[in-house]
């Protein structure tokens, strides 16, 4: 771990923190001043985001039975953020009313996110943290959300296990990943690594994408309840993203809290 910024909270507790993969962390450290450039490593990301957004929205209107045209419909509710890099979902969250934690494994993202938040008027308690020693703290949430992590961790199963500690009962998990299938090989790393250079070569490991069935055993697992899978397909034309029952490249998972 690099020495910059807010260090891991450590632990004599030898089971905390088994998902941080130090050379993932340091891939995404390199890149972390170009978190909020659209046009920078995280384009995909920014292009991705509004897709995201509207489906998490939808999902959590849903679920706490929120008025999809109020401007602040989750005011009130807590959120906490995992992996949240420099703060691209972070921040939505928090002007949609939640009171968000934030936690990245990465301090110089952190550091980002916390400038980029101060300069926006947004109090987001951003961490260099992980699930587990928020967990292990007792922290508990109405919603966790861990987008495109899961394929990046040492330890997917006890990802899911901090993360369903820090759901409330009656709360709601959102996960976001990669298939493990051919067409998510030839899109998501030889299409966006090394023909259209969206992303630094090397981001993914194929062998690490997680398929829904695998995804929805592991939620169920830690106890949580699996209700709702959605693929997310790009438009070359358009540029953008949209919801799609196609699963075979990215795709998102609802869980909720017994």
């Amino acid at each position: 771990m690099k020495a910059t910024g807010e260090t891991i909270k450590q632990r004599d507790d030898p089971t905390i923190d088994r998902t941080i993969d130090q050379e993932e962390v340091a891939r995404f450290s390199r890149h972390a001043a170009g978190w909020w450039d659209p046009a920078g490593s995280y384009r995909p990301l920014h292009r991705l985001n509004p897709a995201r957004l509207a489906f998490i929205r939808g999902a959590l209107d849903a679920h706490f039975h929120r008025d999809p045209r109020s401007l602040a419909p989750f005011a009130g509710l807590s959120l906490c953020d995992i992996g949240c890099g420099g703060g691209l979902i972070a921040e939505p969250m928090a002007r949609l009313g939640f009171a968000v934690t934030a936690i990245d494994a990465d301090a110089d993202a952190i550091a980002v996110a916390r400038e980029h938040a101060a300069s926006g008027g947004l109090a987001i308690d951003y961490r260099s943290e992980t699930a587990e020693s928020l967990a292990a703290d007792k922290r508990r949430f109405d919603v966790v959300l861990a987008l495109e992590i899961i394929e990046h961790v040492a330890d997917p199963e006890a990802l899911l296990a901090a993360c369903s500690a820090l759901v409330k009962p009656g709360g709601a998990f959102i996960g976001a990943t990669l298939n493990r299938t051919p067409q998510a090989h030839a899109l998501a790393i030889v299409g966006a690594e090394y023909v259209m250079r969206w992303l630094p070569r090397g981001t993914h490991d194929w062998r690490r994408f997680l398929r829904p069935s695998e995804f929805v055993l592991g939620l169920r697992r830690a106890g949580l309840t699996p209700t709702r899978l959605k693929g997310l397909r790009y438009r070359p034309l358009s540029g953008d993203w949209a919801e799609t029952d196609d699963l075979s490249v990215n795709y998102l998972v609802v869980a909720v809290k017994p």
